[in-house]
């Protein structure tokens, strides 16, 4: 066989063609069975995204832009809506677990396919422990409104504290116990099979939607067109600004496409389902702001805790709708970290069935047809993580691998069409190339923004992925094996 060059090794591409090839046909307990519908496969992408942003945002972002903030929503919505579009072609020619890492491996090489992939595990593992962290806090909320008792402080919060981006013990706490208890409880579901998973994910989904359409509808009847003047304190500064953290509201959208091998019909029901997940995130998102900015005041926003119950609760004068709020960000933020946790073991299995990972990360399960033991590895370190390290750190690490993603897949879009003009596609992007073009400065423009911190910090997992690529990945890839340059 032909000695592999470093520079051939880190540019091949996995053929599209094998991709399609690898997901229809079964490959000795390495392959998964295709159980989700396109309603579930949309409840994936709503339950990923309606979080706990939609409870807390607004307390933070109407200071900044005023009753202007439903702008902020519409041009976030509209940064998303250009990714949303890219994504729906790559996964209609490529309908493939792996979300970003599958697109990079078809269209930019072999280097940047498994540095997206580095990029994605941090996002998914790093936000599925701060979500469930943040689950801790309204877990305790809701049995505090409910029963009156508090839990344990010890068993509460993480061990470690953290000074600027330095960590060192003297945390109030010695356990997150709830948050660990948590991920656990996802991937025990997780494993009992993809259908499951997804039916629960759509019945929390319903749940969440219904206590947001409780609060829309309680928040209009005390409407006062008074309260959204000034509209624009901060100009369009102030706009611009809460548009940028706002936009990570969205970045759950990326969770549909990371379902490929497991959805009925996936050329027509991915891109069917990211376009769908948007529109109903982006209405509910645009409608709970509009009526709570009618309902309250902007300056009682500043600092506000459980804003949303805690304008319920002033419009009603009781205390249920504080325990209906809480009981449903409970809900909410569990199935997010149920879907987080989903995209994260199918993006592990991506890489392990073209060799970039052990064999044992894409050993499937034959009675349930779930990767049991890569999400039995996943749930011990994302539940040490979200046990020990508090949240504030673990927030910060997120964005730059969903911006990194979002950018590969747009970059890859201009590519394919390039390069593959002919291939298959269930759904092309509008105005091309003017929209994958926007959609990369915006992301760029986005990245350009994080702090000095967050790109050290990535540039640390970098290296460190850097160095198991080099040690195992190039060297048991399959294209490796096959001698494909």
């Amino acid at each position: 066989m032909t000695q592999t060059s470093l520079g051939q090794r880190l540019l091949r591409k996995k053929p599209i063609d094998t991709y399609v090839s690898d997901s229809a046909t079964p490959d000795d307990g390495h392959s998964l069975g295709r159980s989700i519908t396109l309603f579930q496969l949309t409840m994936f992408g709503v339950g990923a995204t309606i979080g706990t942003g939609i409870f807390f945002v607004l307390s933070e972002q109407v200071p900044v832009a005023g009753p202007a903030v439903l702008f902020s929503f519409l041009i976030a919505g509209i940064a998303a809506g250009l990714t949303a579009l890219c994504y729906a072609e790559m996964s209609s020619m490529i309908p493939v677990s792996g979300s970003s890492y599958s697109y990079a491996y078809a269209t930019l090489g072999e280097g940047v396919a498994f540095l997206v992939a580095a990029c994605l595990i941090m996002e998914y593992g790093i936000s599925a422990a701060a979500v469930s962290v943040g689950w801790s806090e309204y877990l305790h909320n809701l049995i505090w409104n409910v029963t009156g008792l508090e839990l344990p402080r010890a068993l509460l919060s993480a061990p470690l504290v953290a000074e600027g981006y330095a960590l060192h013990f003297g945390g109030d706490g010695l356990i997150n116990l709830p948050a660990a208890c948590l991920v656990f409880l996802c991937c025990l579901l997780l494993t009992r099979g993809s259908r499951e998973s997804a039916r629960a994910n759509a019945i929390m989904v319903c749940v969440k939607l219904g206590v947001l359409a409780m609060f829309i509808i309680i928040a209009l009847t005390a409407f006062n067109s008074d309260n959204l003047t000034p509209f624009a304190p901060n100009g369009f500064t102030g706009v611009s600004m809460a548009a940028g953290s706002i936009f990570f509201t969205f970045i759950g959208l990326d969770a549909v496409s990371t379902a490929g091998d497991e959805v009925e019909n996936p050329r027509r029901n991915l891109p069917l389902a990211i376009g769908l997940a948007l529109v109903i995130v982006a209405g509910f998102y645009i409608l709970v702001a509009f009526a709570a900015l009618g309902a309250q005041a902007q300056a009682d926003f500043e600092g506000q805790e459980a804003g949303l119950a805690t304008i319920l609760q002033n419009i009603t004068g009781s205390r249920w709708p504080a325990v209906v709020l809480a009981a449903g960000a409970v809900i909410s933020v569990l199935s997010v970290t149920l879907v987080v946790l989903y995209g994260q073991t199918r993006i592990l299995f991506a890489m392990s069935r073209d060799g970039m990972l052990p064999p044992v990360f894409s050993k499937v399960n034959p009675h349930t047809m779930t990767p049991t033991v890569n999400t039995f590895v996943v749930a011990c370190c994302v539940a040490a993580i979200a046990a020990f390290l508090p949240s504030d750190v673990l927030w910060d690490l997120t964005s730059m691998g969903t911006l990194v993603a979002f950018t590969v897949v747009s970059i890859g879009v201009i590519v394919l069409r390039y390069t593959r003009p002919d291939a298959p596609r269930g759904f092309k992007v509008p105005l091309f190339p003017l929209l994958p073009i926007l959609s990369i400065i915006m992301c760029l423009y986005l990245i350009s923004s994080l702090s000095l911190i967050v790109f050290k910090i990535t540039a640390i997992w970098a290296i460190i992925a850097g160095t198991f690529y080099f040690v195992y990945s190039a060297r048991h890839s399959r294209l490796e094996k096959r001698g494909d340059a």
